[in-house]
């Protein structure tokens, strides 16, 4: 998500007061040039700022998508305690990888993380800051509708990033057409949409909290902060089934004409960990998600909270 999706990632569009979920249907808003809300930036800009924002927190975070995954693959489809653990908690598997791989091996596909990040994270910003431009998050429970609806968007287009990342794309290519580098698109468009859906909704209302309670001073670096951190917690909690899923589904063999040889989709692969591995298994890795997600979840937003307002600084003012 990664939002990541990696993943998940920076979020489109978030002007403090206006995501709070009004009882009552949106007001007209003043706009300004080109196009965008007032106090926004328009939907191209978004695009790029998103972009840009989930690249710079891929950078510092990759390490941690590298064990995240490592420790969700680990006993794939065997019962708690039938299989050897090489990796124990997140500590450890780093120090694993950096004994097996050496410092690289914990950047491990960093290009293709950030190309996944910058599409689909340009793609989620470009989206809800349309969904933001024309009313819709004013809505009751219009923030979390267009956060899912931009990230189901997103995770679709950055499909074939995400597939370049375990390398395997070249092959997937080669093997089964343009068509193929979709495959485990079933599972990523509902982690990033529920990972989406829920750091919009949590990252809005608690920095708006904490500014309404004069904890910190609207619009300060402090609140944005505050804001992320909320908001990663939620996201690993409701993500990592998710994201468990999605890493199975992109990481399982495949036969000749591109079908999984361990799950037949979605829904199958939920009811065979659970099954298999028990119910904690869709939980494999929660604590690399949230070490992950968190940190990625307050830096993208903090850069492009930053990167929103310099370029806000930058408009010339509307008539």
């Amino acid at each position: 998500m990664a939002a990541g999706a990696g993943a998940l990632a920076p979020l489109p569009g978030v002007p403090s007061a206006s995501l709070h979920e009004f009882p009552y249907p949106p007001q007209s808003r003043p706009r300004v040039s080109g196009g965008s809300p007032a106090g926004g930036v328009p939907p191209a800009t978004d695009l790029v700022l998103g972009a840009t924002a989930g690249c710079l927190a891929c950078v510092l975070t990759n390490p941690l998508e590298v064990v995240k995954t490592r420790l969700q693959l680990q006993g794939e489809l065997q019962p708690p305690g039938t299989y050897p653990r090489p990796y124990r908690g997140v500590l450890r598997a780093l120090g694993a990888v950096r004994r097996a791989d050496g410092l690289r091996g914990l950047q491990k596909g960093l290009a293709a993380s950030l190309l996944y990040q910058g599409l689909m994270n340009g793609v989620r910003f470009y989206c809800y800051s349309h969904a933001e431009d024309a009313g819709w998050t004013r809505y009751p429970g219009g923030t979390v509708a267009a956060g899912a609806i931009a990230g189901a968007v997103g995770a679709f287009v950055g499909s074939p990033a995400y597939l370049s990342i375990s390398g395997a794309f070249e092959s997937i290519y080669r093997q089964h057409g343009v068509a193929g580098l979709w495959r485990g698109v079933t599972g990523a468009v509902p982690r990033v949409a529920v990972g989406s859906a829920a750091q919009l909704a949590t990252f809005a209302s608690a920095k708006d909290w904490v500014c309404e309670h004069q904890w910190f001073g609207e619009g300060s670096w402090a609140a944005v902060l505050a804001g992320g951190m909320v908001s990663g917690v939620a996201v690993a909690v409701a993500m990592t089934p998710f994201d468990v899923v999605s890493t199975r589904l992109y990481n399982q063999p495949v036969d000749a004409d591109g079908t999984g040889k361990l799950y037949r989709g979605f829904l199958d692969c939920i009811l065979q960990i659970a099954s298999k591995e028990g119910l904690l298994g869709l939980y494999k890795g929660i604590g690399a998600v949230y070490l992950r997600l968190g940190p990625h979840t307050v830096l993208s937003l903090f850069f492009w909270d930053e990167l929103r307002k310099m370029v806000q600084h930058q408009q010339p003012p509307g008539p």
